[in-house]
């Protein structure tokens, strides 16, 4: 594992591929009383969560697509390759645009990291929406993680400390007109170098009910949002996500949205 990569420490500052995957089983059983078993992960970057799907279970195939060949290649050769060679025949990677994708129909799309924000218009995230819907099988979810809260609105630098870095998340810019939002990851080593910027997001803001309601224009049938609980001894989220039909106007917070064909 090449752990100088701005890869590796994306992975290991931003995301819980495992978490993700626990959510999906268990949405997947609420809405349609079986597991699933088929899984394509969109704006894949290095492929984490396809690992993490054909990990799981024997039966289990997964296919990652994203349009940046280098963080593919990487995953590749990082990722992909620690698994048993039956978990690697069930893994497809394809370098596509997730709107244009050749891949099967599958159970569940995963679409996590906020990285559909990049589609700024209705018309391009509903375009995308109904791609998405036409690549479900008959019992499939879409499933989107979203944040907001009035931090959300505001510039700002956060940093903490992980594995041999620090991670800094920084939202640079945000226009209220038009809810365009830049923001960067910053990685500062403990061997002195420093990634800054790391990553850059140029992306659109989108609200709860603007998600939902271009989810339904692309024909889905029910979108629910499932909300972070908070752990009564220390006022922080405790990781388990219930469906909610309100939330609470915390300063910043991240829910899942799941979407039924």
């Amino acid at each position: 594992m090449d752990k100088s990569s701005k890869y590796w420490m994306y992975q290991n500052a931003v995301q819980c591929v495992s978490a993700d995957i626990d959510f999906t089983v268990r949405a997947f059983d609420e809405w349609f009383c079986r597991h699933p078993v088929t899984l394509r992960e969109d704006f894949c970057g290095t492929a984490l969560a396809c690992c993490e799907w054909v990990s799981r279970a024997e039966n289990h195939q997964a296919w990652g697509v994203d349009l940046d060949a280098e963080v593919l290649s990487w995953g590749a050769e990082n990722n992909v390759k620690r698994l048993s060679c039956s978990q690697q025949q069930r893994l497809h990677l394809l370098n596509a645009d997730v709107r244009y994708a050749d891949v099967p129909p599958v159970d569940v799309v995963l679409a996590m990291n906020f990285s559909y924000y990049l589609f700024k218009t209705r018309e391009a995230l509903c375009n995308y929406f109904a791609a998405v819907r036409q690549s479900l099988n008959t019992e499939g979810l879409l499933i989107l993680d979203a944040f907001g809260g009035h931090e959300a609105f505001q510039t700002l630098k956060e940093s903490r400390p992980c594995d041999g870095f620090i991670y800094i998340w920084e939202q640079a810019e945000f226009d209220p007109v038009s809810h365009d939002l830049l923001c960067h990851i910053h990685f500062e080593c403990d061997d002195g170098r420093k990634l800054s910027p790391a990553f850059s997001y140029h992306w659109r803001l989108w609200t709860l009910p603007e998600i939902r309601e271009l989810l339904a224009e692309a024909g889905f049938s029910r979108t629910a949002v499932y909300w972070e609980g908070v752990d009564a001894k220390t006022g922080e989220g405790n990781g388990i996500y219930s469906r909610v039909e309100k939330g609470t106007p915390d300063p910043a917070w991240i829910s899942y949205i799941v979407a039924s064909v």
